[in-house]
C-alpha cells in the first residue's frame, strides 16, 4: 500500500499532565491525525508493529459512537507508519448488524485472528453485542469471517449485558484465554487450539475496580490485567502469578482524559522498549465520540509495579 506520512500534530496543553518533549525525531501526539481512531490495539510480527484501531465517525455536534469498520497502521521505527484500511467492517459478518466497537488481533500457528465486537441483527437478549473473529493469512488482510457466526452472543452462558472489548492471550503452555467485558462485568474463557471455539464453561472476571476494556501482558513471571476503570474512565490494573488469577491490585496508571471519557489501552513490547497505546480526544474537533490514536512509554518500578504513564504530545524516540 501507499506510504502516507500523517502530518505532526501538537496538542494542546492541559492539567492533565500532558508534556511536550523536546527530542531528536519523534511522531507527535495523536498518531493519526487524518482520521479519528479509537480502541486500539498492538501487535508484534518480525521487525513490525501493527496498530489495529477503531474508527470513529461522529460529527462534531453529534452523539453517540458512529463505527462501521476497522484500520491498521505499522511501523517498523515508530515514527513513521504505514495506514491499511479499512480491513475489516461489521459488513463482513453476514450475521451482524452493525457498531464496529473495539477489537483485538492476535498471531497463532502463522494465521492472523482478529475478535471483534459487533451488534447481532438476531440475538437480543441484553444490549444484543456479540464477539466473533475473522481470519488471514497475513497481519494486514484479507480477512474473512472465520466461523460463520458469533462466538460469544448474549445467549452464552454467563456473558454480559454488553459483550464488547475481547482480549486474546496465548499462555506460555500454548493456551488461549478470551477476556472481555463492560459495565462493571469481566468475563473470561479458555479457547480451543484454533481459537475458534470455547474450551469450557464461562468464569467470571475478579478484580478490583473493572469497568470495560481488558488486555493482559505477561513480564518475567508477573501476568498484568490491565483495564478501564469507572466511568469516566482512568487505566488500572492487577497483577497475579497465574493467568486465571486470584488478581491483585496495583493501582492507576492511566489518569482520566480531557474530552474523552473512554480509556483503552494494549500493551506491548517492541525492539526493547515497552509501550502503552491508546487514544485521546486531543484532534481539533474531537470528543468523545471523536478519539485518536497515540503511544507512550510504560515503565515499571524496581518491584514490578507499574508507574503512571506520563502523557506527551510528542510520542516516543525513533527506534532502529
Amino acid at each position: 500500500m501507499k506510504r502516507l506520512l500523517f502530518p505532526l500534530l501538537i496538542a494542546c496543553s492541559t492539567p492533565f499532565s500532558l508534556v511536550a518533549e523536546e527530542t531528536a525525531e519523534t511522531r507527535g501526539n495523536p498518531i493519526v491525525t487524518d482520521l479519528f481512531t479509537a480502541d486500539p490495539c498492538p501487535m508484534v510480527h518480525g521487525d513490525t508493529l501493527y496498530i489495529y484501531t477503531g474508527h470513529d465517525e461522529q460529527t462534531e455536534e453529534g452523539k453517540g459512537f458512529v463505527m462501521n469498520d476497522w484500520y491498521c497502521f505499522s511501523t517498523q521505527d515508530m515514527v513513521t507508519y504505514e495506514k491499511h484500511g479499512p480491513l475489516l467492517s461489521w459488513k463482513d459478518f453476514s450475521w451482524s448488524k452493525g457498531d464496529a466497537f473495539a477489537s483485538h488481533v492476535i498471531e497463532h500457528e502463522g494465521k492472523f485472528f482478529w475478535f471483534v465486537s459487533i451488534r447481532h441483527k438476531d440475538v437480543k437478549v441484553h444490549e444484543g453485542f456479540a464477539i466473533g473473529v475473522a481470519v488471514s493469512d497475513r497481519p494486514t488482510g484479507p480477512f474473512k469471517d472465520a466461523i460463520g457466526k458469533a462466538l460469544i452472543t448474549d445467549e452464552t452462558p454467563n456473558s454480559v449485558v454488553l459483550n464488547i472489548d475481547p482480549a486474546v492471550y496465548i499462555d506460555d503452555d500454548g493456551q488461549a484465554y478470551l477476556f472481555w467485558g463492560s459495565w462493571n462485568a469481566g468475563r473470561w474463557v479458555k479457547l480451543k487450539d484454533s481459537l475458534l471455539e470455547l474450551d469450557g464453561e464461562v468464569q467470571t472476571l475478579e478484580a478490583d475496580h473493572f469497568f470495560e476494556a481488558p488486555f493482559v501482558h505477561k513480564k518475567g513471571e508477573t501476568y498484568y490485567l490491565t483495564y478501564a476503570s469507572h466511568y469516566p474512565s482512568t487505566t488500572e490494573y492487577s497483577t497475579s502469578k497465574s493467568i486465571t488469577g486470584p488478581w491483585t491490585y496495583g493501582g492507576v496508571i492511566h489518569d482520566l482524559l480531557p474530552k474523552s471519557e473512554t480509556n483503552h489501552q494494549g500493551i506491548v513490547e517492541f525492539k526493547g522498549q515497552t509501550y502503552f497505546v491508546y487514544h485521546n480526544a486531543q484532534l481539533p474537533g474531537g470528543t468523545v465520540f471523536r478519539r485518536s490514536l497515540c503511544v507512550d512509554k510504560l515503565e515499571y518500578q524496581e518491584d514490578g509495579s507499574i508507574k503512571k504513564v506520563v502523557r506527551t504530545t510528542t510520542s516516543v524516540p525513533k527506534v532502529e
